[in-house]
């Protein structure tokens, strides 16, 4: 048996030593076969993280694509820069299959090339590039890329799982056939076997553990995905809301918007556009030449076809508030336009089109013309005012001692008629230059509440006669009681004088309308019509069925010595005085006249507050006096007529030229009963300043105020101070006589003269 035993030993042995061998050899082959297992499992998880990195990488790119997030740049530079090691990292993984190799190396560029689309597509972006955005678009080079480089991974993952199968299927077949050697072996072969499904059960441990961890992954990108898609959503609500505002504020904007090809078609308007051009979608702006004349700012210069607006920005020319009067013809009303251009370029930097924006300045314009008017007839009133100082100091000599001559020459028929025209044409000079001073609103007005309808209606009676019986005169007045805040005789001469006007522009006779109505005045209205106070007046309007007039003499029509009257037959003061009169009363006045139908001017007169006021009782002619009177007159000739004619009235008279002398007498004692000054006098002080200065070394004195020119010293708001006594010049001796005496006999004082301008 030992032999046997040998042999079955040695046998056994040698069976054992065979088994030792197989188990050795099917031990290595095991290993071997769990080595290429993990490796292929980390290969796996090699490619599930390349195609992490690139899904992660295309979401940033869109992310920032559509919030311009720095987080999103980040993120994207992130997996940009992790992308290219990630790539050999896989291609040294598997450089053991030549094939795997190949297709790793042609997924590589083209992975590479689509992270540098999306890169040049944030960039960009960044730079607010639409067209190139919009080029780069138009190739769709990125996604193509995206797929192909996808299907390669998913290529890689298939070959992979393909040999993990096959691998782990040999690993299963090893062990089987080494645990049938261990059984049937020793228990080596059991150690060997037991130690080989030790380490078959570690190896599927890890292989569980690392498809759970590639599980993980998937669910994670799933999770970003998802979370990507809300994001997107999000941004296409976002979106929709920006179109919807922007198409609103397109809508609802006040200025005219067209958008043109290079052929001048209309693409786009917005209903601004179709409002004051009549332009819409699909006309031709070309046909604007057809339709209108069309002139630069000035209104005058033709505006050529190439420089129409369209054709300038068609020529790339841009431009700002380009100014362009339109006016129809057909009768429709003129616009002043205010005009900015754009031209637009598509993505190789040619035109395409241009955007072009419409102000319309037709009312701020008008407003700017009346307030240059405005001002030009306040230039020409100033200038008017200042000269009728000088001109009614000489004419009160000369009317003052013609009358003298007049009644001096009874005896000498001849020479007294020649004296008589002195004095006549020194009475017409006197009342153009209150004309004048109507004008230049610097007439001293004495104001108070008339009942504006019984003032029309007595008016109207003194026209019958003035106009003749070939003019028909027709009231309409509104019913109830109607002051206004006027000076009555102002306004029967303002009446007079557009009567006379109207009566000129119906030689066949016709008829002559006064109306009268309570108004209110708008804030749209005044911002319409400059120094106009918006709020209640009463309208006087005065209509003619005469001839009427144009827009030209429409706006000259105010201005002084303007008139459209045969040489001698106007002085062209009679509207001038009358917008100087309603002016200087706080009220507006307008012409509204079309030619060949007539003519209306309305009037709209400050209200008055309360009952009208009755007109003061006429005064007997004055006779002169006793008393001292201190005349104040800078002028030579005016200071010794008057101290003449006072003193032939029986007065004592001290006289000064300016008020530094008039001071030094009344600081020497000088005694007087009446101050009597020139409004405007030189001595470092004004007639009012004088008056002031005196009241307040001898309370109680009188003082009477004379002038050819009305500054603000007594007057304000175009009235007289109130207890002010005002002798204008040129006036005549018993208005000297008359108004010494007023101011004598019961005038305020000096010292109640002095409050009144405070």
């Amino acid at each position: 048996m030992i032999p046997t035993q040998r042999v079955i030993l040695g046998a056994g042995l040698a069976i054992l030593l065979i088994i030792t061998a197989a188990s050795i050899g099917l031990d290595l082959k095991s290993r071997s076969d769990t080595a290429w297992v993990n490796h292929t499992v980390e290969v796996l998880k090699k490619i599930s993280d390349l195609r992490v990195l690139m899904r992660r990488a295309e979401s940033a790119a869109r992310g920032f694509e559509l919030y311009r997030s720095p987080g999103f740049n980040t993120e994207f530079q992130t997996a940009r820069g992790e992308l290219a090691p990630a790539l050999a990292d896989l291609k040294r993984a598997v450089r053991d299959n030549r094939d795997l190799v190949t297709l790793i190396e042609g997924t590589e560029p083209l992975a590479l090339r689509r992270i540098e689309i999306a890169a040049e597509a944030m960039r960009l972006r960044a730079e607010n590039d639409p067209a190139g955005i919009t080029a780069l678009q138009g190739k769709a080079e990125g996604r193509g890329l995206m797929e192909t480089v996808m299907a390669n991974l998913d290529h890689l993952t298939g070959e992979e799982e393909r040999l993990l199968a096959d691998r782990a299927l040999d690993s299963r077949r090893t062990g089987i056939v080494l645990l049938g050697i261990d059984v049937a072996g020793a228990m080596l072969i059991l150690l060997l076997v037991g130690l080989l499904l030790r380490e078959s059960q570690r190896t599927r441990v890890a292989l569980q553990s690392t498809l759970h961890e590639t599980k993980a992954a998937n669910e994670a990108l799933e999770a970003a995905v998802a979370e990507r898609t809300e994001h997107l959503v999000t941004a296409h609500d976002e979106l929709r809301l920006s179109v919807n505002v922007l198409q609103s504020t397109f809508r609802s904007m006040a200025e005219a918007v067209l958008v043109i090809d290079n052929e001048s078609d209309v693409l786009l308007s917005n209903p601004a556009a179709e409002r004051i051009l009549l332009h819409r979608a699909g006309t031709n702006l070309r046909n604007l030449a057809a339709m209108s004349d069309v002139f630069h700012g000035d209104g005058v210069t033709p505006l050529e076809p190439h420089e129409l607006p369209s054709a300038r920005v068609l020529r790339g020319d841009g431009f700002e508030e380009f100014e362009m009067i339109v006016r129809p013809r057909d009768g429709g009303p003129v616009r002043h336009l205010m005009i900015s251009g754009r031209p637009m370029r598509d993505g190789q930097g040619d035109i395409s089109g241009a955007v072009l924006v419409y102000h319309d300045a037709t009312a701020s314009r008008e407003t700017e013309r009346q307030l240059q008017q405005s001002q030009k007839l306040d230039a020409i009133g100033k200038l008017t005012g200042g000269v009728a100082h000088d001109f009614n100091n000489m004419l009160t000599v000369i009317s003052g001692n013609t009358e003298t001559l007049v009644a001096s020459l009874k005896q000498q028929p001849e020479l007294q008629r020649a004296a008589r025209l002195i004095d006549d044409a020194a009475e017409r000079c006197a009342e153009l230059i209150q004309h004048l001073l109507a004008f230049a609103r610097r007439q001293p007005l004495q104001p108070r509440n008339v009942e504006i309808n019984a003032a029309i209606a007595d008016i109207a009676k003194l026209l019958r006669p003035t106009l003749g019986e070939q003019i028909e005169i027709e009231t309409v007045l509104e019913q109830g009681p109607m002051t206004a805040h006027i000076d009555p005789s102002r306004l029967t001469n303002a009446v007079l004088n557009m009567a006379i006007n109207a009566r000129d522009a119906m030689p066949n006779g016709g008829k002559l309308l006064l109306e009268t109505h309570r108004v209110v005045l708008d804030e749209a209205y005044a911002k319409a019509n400059a120094e106009l106070r918006p709020g209640p007046y009463v309208m006087l309007a005065v209509s003619d069925t005469g001839t009427g007039m144009s827009a030209d003499i429409q706006q000259k029509a105010f201005e002084p010595f303007f008139t459209t009257k045969e040489v001698g037959k106007g002085s062209g003061l009679g509207l001038s005085m009358v917008y100087g009169f309603v002016k200087q009363s706080g009220g507006h006045i307008k012409i509204y006249s079309e030619e060949g139908h007539g003519t209306t001017i309305k009037l709209y007169l400050p209200p008055g507050e309360g009952t009208a006021e009755v007109a003061a009782p006429v005064v007997p002619p004055a006779e002169g006096g006793a008393e001292t009177i201190f005349v104040v007159e800078d002028d030579p000739l005016v200071r010794n007529f008057v101290t003449a004619q006072l003193q032939s009235l029986g007065y004592q008279t001290i006289a000064a030229p300016d008020s530094r002398a008039a001071l030094q007498l009344i600081e020497a004692g000088q005694r007087f009963d009446l101050l009597f000054t020139d409004v405007v006098i030189p001595g470092g002080m004004s007639g009012r300043e004088l008056a002031e200065e005196v009241a307040r070394r001898r309370p109680g004195v009188k003082v009477l105020y004379t002038s050819g020119y009305t500054d603000n010293a007594i007057v304000h708001h175009g009235k007289l101070d109130d207890g002010v006594l005002l002798l204008t010049k040129p006036y005549r001796r018993n208005q000297l006589a008359e108004m010494i005496r007023k101011a004598l006999g019961g005038g305020l004082t000096g010292e109640a003269s002095a409050k009144a301008s405070t």
